[in-house]
């Protein structure tokens, strides 16, 4: 078997599959991609067994063959070269030879009947959406995911779809994000749970192409133009999420997202390390930020300039959870919706997005006294 193909086309084909090779793993066939030449094609598939990457490209074969080459020693090696032609042929003795103008690389392959078949998604269950708001979607909300592998369903993010549209919802059980695209109605009432890992892998393929999902009871496949990704669900149920936000919140305070932000960042400095506490003194127009680490014998206070309406309050937060939340909303003003000292927070922006919904709820911290 032999075919020719330019260097910098099949770098770029092969920098789109890497991300699903794994880095240790204890089946070493994964460390391969499998390339199968079939009708004029290059599919290049790889596989960690949780999610898969496939593409392919145009290329003049003599024949259809299926081989495992290893990934990143051929990754490493094309993406080394300036571009060329290279010409691969495959030797009697299981070596796969490279050939260009200035050089010949040889190294082995294998067979293909030991690497894992890639899942079929069915296309029955389609739903197309911007790749961009996808992205933002994901960035938006999966800071939020548990690390916690007790509860396997918290671990990953909802893709719930209903007649609101559909909902994108994370939650480690001291905060949840929840945003909901109103421009994807798709007349399902359906749950289905992405890894985390594969959220991660998903955000970074994602551009400006719109994306082409595929569902089934076990399986999500993302089509993005020429690249297909398959990841495998959580196959267990979602916790009730939506009898955690509470729905009595009336003391309202608006304040500037970049004023805040920068303060929280400065009482990272001085809170606590086994707390993070961070305590939010506020009254009708002023916002008391303070923060004291005991340990060190230091502490800081600053003043935000906002509006509230509702009791003067003293409520204790995470200082990292508060710069997590703030630093995923782009928003230029934001409201906190209160009730006590003790209740769940809502956090969401002061004017909402046409065709979206974004809510963040953060649980307080027992205030030191």
């Amino acid at each position: 078997m032999e075919f020719k193909v330019n260097s910098k086309v099949l770098e770029k084909l092969l920098s789109k599959i890497i991300p699903a090779v794994p880095t240790r793993t204890p089946m070493p066939i994964l460390e391969n991609f499998l390339f199968d030449i079939k009708d004029g094609a290059l599919i290049v598939c790889a596989t960690d067994l949780e999610i898969a990457l496939r593409s392919s490209i145009n290329v003049a074969a003599d024949e259809n063959v299926k081989m495992v080459i290893p990934a990143r020693l051929l990754f490493d090696i094309i993406r080394s070269l300036d571009e060329t032609q290279i010409h691969f042929e495959t030797e009697t003795n299981s070596k796969l030879k490279l050939t260009t103008d200035n050089g010949v690389y040889n190294i082995s392959f294998s067979s293909s009947e030991d690497f894992p078949a890639i899942p079929t998604v069915s296309e029955e269950k389609e739903i197309v959406l911007s790749g961009k708001d996808l992205k933002k979607a994901i960035d938006q909300t999966s800071f939020a995911m548990s690390k916690e592998d007790m509860r396997p369903a918290m671990t990953g993010t909802l893709f719930e779809f209903s007649e609101e549209g559909l909902r994108f919802v994370t939650t480690d059980g001291h905060r949840l994000v929840k945003l909901v695209n109103k421009n994807i109605k798709s007349g399902l009432e359906e749950q289905y749970i992405i890894p985390e890992r594969a959220i991660s892998v998903l955000s970074k393929l994602l551009g400006e192409t719109d994306v082409h999902i595929y569902l089934s009871k076990t399986n999500i496949s993302f089509h993005m133009g020429d690249l297909e990704f398959i990841s495998r669900l959580i196959g267990e149920k979602y916790p009730a999420y939506n009898s955690v936000i509470p729905l009595e919140n009336e003391n309202i305070l608006k304040v500037k997202t970049g004023d805040l932000l920068s303060t929280i960042k400065r009482m990272i400095l001085f809170s606590t390390t086994s707390s993070k506490q961070v305590k939010f003194s506020i009254n009708q127009n002023l916002l008391q930020v303070s923060a004291e680490d005991i340990d060190h014998g230091s502490n800081a206070k600053e003043n935000i300039h906002c509006e509230y309406s509702g009791d003067p309050i003293d409520i204790g937060f995470n200082t990292t959870y508060v710069n997590d939340i703030l630093s995923h909303l782009d928003e230029e003003e934001i409201i906190f919706k209160l009730h006590s000292a003790t209740k769940a927070c809502i956090i969401e922006p002061s004017v909402a997005k046409e065709n979206e919904e974004l809510m963040m709820l953060l649980m307080p911290v027992r205030l030191n006294n």
